[in-house]
């Protein structure tokens, strides 16, 4: 299988799913956090997340018109999957100013584990529309 028709949209789907993500996170961390408190504000963000990657996953696939077989579905979802990682890991944290160490020994057990969950549901989301639709 040829993978390079598969990085545009797999770049696609990561930018837009991470511009949505920054926003409702600045939103969730200025806002919500001090009404909610913070497991509560992160797990009301992942509903809204998890639909956003839903509409966005579809029509990236449509848009680059990408092909249904599930090799080529999940090369785009993980591909995403690793750019998220590395930019979380890299940028926001950065902008955090906490290592990878103490942003996983201060996550909440729930929403943490919630969160991971929406992370693997994120990299299969380009073949979950294509079963979808």
């Amino acid at each position: 299988m040829n993978i390079k028709p598969l990085i545009a949209p797999a770049l696609a789907y990561f930018a837009l799913v991470f511009s949505a993500g920054f926003l409702l996170g600045t939103v969730r961390v200025i806002w919500l956090v001090q009404q909610l408190g913070a497991r509560t504000a992160e797990l009301s963000e992942i509903p809204v997340m998890l639909i956003i990657c839903f509409f966005t996953a579809n029509w990236v696939c449509r848009r680059f018109d990408v092909p249904p077989e599930t090799t080529a579905r999940l090369i785009i979802g993980v591909t995403a999957l690793i750019c998220l990682i590395i930019v979380e890991f890299t940028f926001v944290l950065g902008l955090q100013g906490i290592t990878i160490r103490e942003y996983i020994e201060n996550r909440n057990p729930l929403s943490g584990g919630i969160y991971a969950l929406s992370l693997i549901l994120f990299a299969l989301m380009p073949l979950i529309v294509n079963r979808s639709g």
